[in-house]
């Protein structure tokens, strides 16, 4: 489309957002007659989902919530398609997109800007800006998940290794390893996300963190 920056930055902005503020969790849960803040731990991710109401609902949740990312991060770079590297790039703008559905979906206007953590938000963005770094990083979450019973530790390592990987792969088809736009919003994401996630922190340090078996 290539719109002028001036146009294109706010308009993805919102966007990225407004997607960013539909809720899956809250939305599924309703249609089951649950009150998803007043169950488990009352976080509206997936993780509680799949404690509250099983394995079918949360990947309804999983699955919502990584679209947002992908979709905001697509409409981001179709407003403005120039080569990456830049911060005001395709691929820069796409990154920039997708932050503002991450911070959607953990304060959206839609739901008293009480939401979830962000990580398959975060992960949707990443599949669009490098599909094979973001399967790559899925699995070693779906690995640590698997191992420590813990949803929280497995996005903690990911989270952590998520700058680091994409500053040495970066965006996909682009022969610029080191895109200062996009890592920019990448780093952001991850940054949000992990501030997010400062109570799981806790809880892991006093060894007191929920399983993806047991509520809390």
């Amino acid at each position: 489309m290539d719109l002028p920056p001036g146009l294109a930055i706010p308009l993805a902005v919102i966007a990225g957002y407004v997607l960013g503020s539909v809720d899956f969790a809250v939305w599924v849960a309703r249609a089951r007659g649950v009150d998803i803040y007043a169950v488990g731990s009352g976080n509206p991710g997936t993780s509680n989902v799949a404690r509250t109401l099983g394995k079918g609902a949360a990947a309804m949740v999983l699955v919502g919530d990584l679209l947002k990312g992908t979709i905001a991060a697509a409409i981001g770079f179709v407003l403005l398609p120039e080569p990456a590297g830049g911060v005001l790039s395709g691929w820069g703008l796409a990154a920039l997109a997708g932050f503002a559905a991450v911070v959607g979906h953990c304060f959206p206007v839609l739901h008293k800007f009480q939401g979830g953590k962000g990580v398959a938000t975060a992960v949707g963005v990443l599949l669009f800006l490098n599909p094979v770094l973001g399967l790559a990083l899925g699995a070693l979450w779906a690995v640590l998940v698997a191992i420590t019973r813990t949803a929280s530790i497995g996005s903690l390592v990911v989270l952590l290794l998520t700058p680091v990987a994409y500053w040495f792969v970066g965006p996909l088809g682009t022969v610029d390893i080191t895109p200062f736009g996009s890592l920019v919003w990448v780093t952001a994401i991850v940054v949000l996300v992990l501030f997010r996630h400062a109570p799981n922190i806790r809880r892991i340090l006093g060894r007191e963190e929920s399983t993806i078996t047991k509520d809390g």
